[in-house]
């Protein structure tokens, strides 16, 4: 374009607004998160001191050196010396951080060091909380009693600061179903306090020197997935039997769960079962009290169990008999009583087999696991029958694990 002279130079809008807009080269778009920094405890006092001066300063550099690039050095351009950091020297350079917070350097070094944990969004220094609850052995009636008392200090996971925590247990290595326990959800707090016992039945001294109990916070949500806040984890060979042992644990980030588990450990359940010899009515008394950790055998991760019992040989096929189905369970509670007629002196002779099974409309049954009792046994099965001679008129119950055989090949 010629210009004559005398005339002013046209600048077009176009450069016009890439003149006052852009006096330098560009600068990443700084984050909503690097105005509003999250703090664990609140603001620090060094950052309330520190961040409302460290913005206005910058800003007013980069306003007067973007004045000082239009002006082209004329004598009018204002001139602000920046913040300058104590113990740092040329003050030039901008705060790349307070101490106890900062407002965020620009660029991406914030996101950098931010874990990349799936359900963490919160810096390192987030505390998870503290949780208190004790643990028993009740190592005469097989049972591992988990008293939850209260958290303190737990990570906001909601919009207004608070959760709706509640626990989960889980022992392992298992099935995570088949022994999850969990309490009550407590809504809007993150100080909660449960005081709640939770137990766990047919625990034997084996559980106790190989299993480890998963104590898991979540928080729960009605309109998408709960969220997990932290965990702890007991090895049981720390309890001692019978002694009431007390925790006060700082909750960790999820572990992950071995998968690779060895499969010899690998069970179908546990159940508890009674016998009694009762001399009046010349009768055997099995007693079907209750199962505990079942296979998991339909799809929804759960099963509908029932029990069956036979007292081998039985020349007439006339020893079985069967509990109720429970749906969808798999710790049922049957407590149904069952009678052989059969004198004293037969039951050496004799083999009690009891079998657990899946209920399925319109296909087979499904086996979960069974147990023998009696003269061929060996270990606490054959113990058991032993007692039960021993003990005349007295109940004995016994939890007995499940194996996947199917005794004396039986059909359902």
């Amino acid at each position: 374009m010629t210009q004559r002279k005398g005339e002013k130079p046209t600048i077009s809008i176009q450069e016009h607004m890439a003149i006052d807009v852009c006096p330098g080269p560009i600068q990443p778009i700084k984050q909503i998160s690097d105005y509003f920094p999250r703090y664990p405890r609140g603001l620090p006092p060094s950052a309330v001191a520190v961040a409302p001066l460290r913005a206005p300063s910058s800003a007013v550099t980069a306003a007067t050196a973007a004045a000082a690039a239009d002006s082209g050095g004329h004598e009018d351009a204002v001139t602000q010396p920046p913040l300058e950091r104590p113990g740092v020297g040329g003050g030039s350079a901008p705060a790349a951080g307070a101490s106890g917070g900062s407002v965020g350097p620009v660029g991406g070094s914030r996101r950098d060091e931010e874990p990349d944990v799936e359900g963490y969004d919160s810096d390192d220094s987030t505390t998870l909380g503290t949780l208190e609850f004790s643990l028993l052995y009740d190592q005469e009636n097989n049972a591992l009693l988990c008293t939850i008392n209260k958290a303190k200090g737990l990570k906001p996971m909601d919009h207004n600061g608070l959760s709706d925590p509640y626990v989960k247990l889980h022992l392992l290595p298992g099935a995570s179903k088949a022994n999850k326990l969990r309490t009550k959800t407590l809504h809007n707090t993150l100080n909660p306090v449960w005081s709640e016992t939770l137990t766990y039945y047919g625990i034997t001294d084996e559980d106790m020197v190989r299993k480890t109990l998963r104590i898991s916070v979540c928080d729960e949500d009605k309109f998408r997935h709960n969220e997990f806040i932290g965990e702890t984890r007991i090895p049981l060979k720390k309890l001692k039997p019978n002694q009431l042992k007390n925790f006060n644990n700082c909750l960790e980030k999820q572990l992950p769960v071995n998968k690779t588990e060895d499969k010899s450990l690998e069970e179908r359940g546990r159940i508890m079962i009674s016998l009694k010899y009762n001399t009046q009515k010349s009768c055997l008394v099995v007693g079907i009290i209750r199962c505990a950790h079942l296979a998991a055998m339909d799809a929804n991760g759960f099963s509908d169990p029932y029990v069956k019992t036979y007292l081998k040989p039985d020349e007439n096929k006339k020893s079985k008999h069967k509990t109720a189905v429970k749906k969808k369970t798999l710790n049922p509670e049957f407590n149904e009583e069952f009678s052989y007629d059969i004198k004293y002196a037969d039951l050496t002779k004799k083999t009690l087999e009891v079998t657990v099974w899946d209920y399925d409309i319109g296909k087979s049954n499904d086996f979960i696991g069974g147990v023998s009792l009696g003269i061929n046994a060996n270990g606490e099965r054959l113990k058991h029958w032993f007692d039960c001679l021993k003990n005349k008129d007295k109940k004995i119950e016994r939890w007995h694990t499940l194996t996947n055989e199917l005794p004396g090949a039986l059909n359902d």
